[in-house]
């Protein structure tokens, strides 16, 4: 049983779209590493931040989960804005935009100015990304969609090791005496080679019959995903207080709330920003929870793995960013082999990646916990543990993009690639909060070096909830 991508009955087929150019999709991956590498480019920058501005460690929470909480908000909208727009204008506009912002966040005078201009990057994000998928969908079939989704899925992974690699080489190099600055400057050139590229070689689809705004629904969403995200991010550095618990109680009735608006928009013929029939289909649904595990894992591991090689291992700043490196060097041919691996498996190759992913782990924990001295762990050693899980979260990676895509109608390819993306950054942002704050919690009893052991534990136990999960798929994909 193969999902199809999209049939007949479609009630607002997307308009018809030129065929992606390699310069239009290597302009789109540009764009889309753009995002991903500014969700952890920051991490290894904080110390200098908080030096350089004087911020309270709350502040440079807000840093980090500024940017998550409102990328992740927007992500649906701006596909919905695409699906109506163009998706092509509109990714060329959000390019535009996070150049600015970038800009903004490198020339930040205090550290509130610096938290205002990483939420209106993180919106700025979430009016690019999802063009990225939305166009690879319109503009792509068959055996040209699935290398695109590949190469997507690889850019996806490689880009959270490359933003601590390249932040920790630019803080150490301190080019033109900018220090923490250099992560956000690099940017703007970037983005206006993107820019100047996108012109040209991105083409623009958008779907046959324009939806009507739905702001109801818009407010909704935004609130109820706030209240959950905030919380979770922000909450353990601020102490608990009063206010995120209240948001914690409010999240389940906002989204009992988005719930029925949408339903009754979709049953009165109105225009949901989420449709529900979408999340009815059972396809739909099992695509969207595979990124659970996944990103989850990921995110909490390359937060707890940052702190662990430069408050544990006690390694400099290009050291630490440099250590992630081997996961990268086997990412990347990974996702390249999806293609391939779905020709003989199906989607039993997200099981086999998940298994490989959980050896890696194991590797990588007996590592770090039996290695004597435990300061004395050099970089090196590390490397066999994180070739697997390179490779594993490879496969992983692309393999959910292509599952969620192909699930989703292609009238609805905005919609539904912004709730992919939603879902990815709503996890990575949960990673951070969940896996985190579990191994901080855990630093004051068992040390470090242990905590870190039981952190890798939860994550393998989440990479055999994957392999379960993805046992239940069909064993096509389209």
């Amino acid at each position: 049983m193969y999902v199809t991508l999209a049939t007949s009955t479609d009630k607002s087929p997307t308009t018809a779209a030129p065929a992606l150019t390699p310069l239009g999709l290597l302009t789109l991956l540009l764009g889309a590493s753009l995002s991903s590498v500014d969700f952890f480019v920051v991490n290894v920058a904080l110390p200098s931040i908080e030096r350089d501005l004087h911020a309270s460690p709350a502040t440079l929470e807000m840093v980090v989960a500024g940017y998550a909480v409102a990328y992740a908000v927007l992500l649906v909208l701006g596909g919905r804005l695409g699906d109506t727009y163009g998706r092509g204008k509109l990714f060329l506009w959000g390019v535009a935009a996070f150049g600015v912002t970038s800009l903004a966040c490198g020339l930040a005078p205090g550290a509130w100015w610096l938290v205002g201009a990483r939420v209106a990057q993180g919106a700025a994000s979430a009016l690019m990304l999802p063009q990225v998928l939305g166009t690879l969908h319109a503009t792509t079939r068959g055996e040209r969609r699935a290398r695109a989704v590949a190469l997507y899925g690889a850019v996806s992974g490689i880009a959270g090791l490359v933003g601590q690699a390249l932040g920790g080489a630019l803080v150490a190099a301190d080019p033109g005496g900018t220090g923490w600055r250099a992560v956000f400057l690099v940017n703007v050139p970037v983005a206006a080679a993107a820019l100047l590229a996108g012109v040209r070689a991105v083409p623009d689809s958008r779907a046959g019959r324009p939806a009507r705004s739905d702001v109801l629904g818009t407010v909704l969403f935004a609130g109820a995903l706030t209240a959950l995200l905030l919380p979770l991010t922000e909450g353990r550095t601020t102490g608990r207080p009063l206010w995120s618990v209240l948001l914690l109680v409010a999240a389940p009735l906002l989204g009992w709330a988005f719930g029925a608006v949408e339903c009754r928009a979709e049953r009165t013929g109105g225009s949901p920003l989420l449709p529900p029939s979408l999340l009815r289909d059972p396809a739909v649904r099992r695509s969207l929870v595979l990124g659970l595990p996944i990103f989850v894992g990921f995110s909490g591991f390359m937060f707890c793995f940052a702190i662990v090689l430069q408050q544990g291992l006690r390694y400099g700043v290009l050291e630490a960013g440099l250590t992630v490196v081997p996961m990268g060097l086997t990412q990347v041919p990974a996702s390249m082999l999806v293609p391939r691996l779905v020709r003989r498996w199906g989607t039993r190759a997200m099981t086999g990646a998940a298994l490989v992913h959980a050896v890696g782990l194991l590797v990588l924990g007996a590592t770090v916990l039996w290695w004597a001295p435990w300061g004395g762990l050099p970089a090196l050693a590390l490397a066999p543990g994180l070739l697997l899980c390179g490779f594993g979260q490879g496969v992983q990676l692309a393999l959910y993009y292509r599952i969620a895509l192909s699930a989703v109608p292609a009238a609805r390819a905005g919609a539904g690639s912004g709730l992919a993306a939603t879902v990815q950054q709503s996890c990575l942002a949960m990673g951070v909060a969940t896996l985190g704050s579990l191994f901080l919690a855990l630093v004051p009893d068992l040390g470090m070096r242990d905590a870190f052991g039981c952190a890798l534990g939860v994550q393998a136990a989440g990479l055999a909830v994957l392999a379960g999960l993805s046992l239940r798929l069909p064993r096509g994909v389209g």
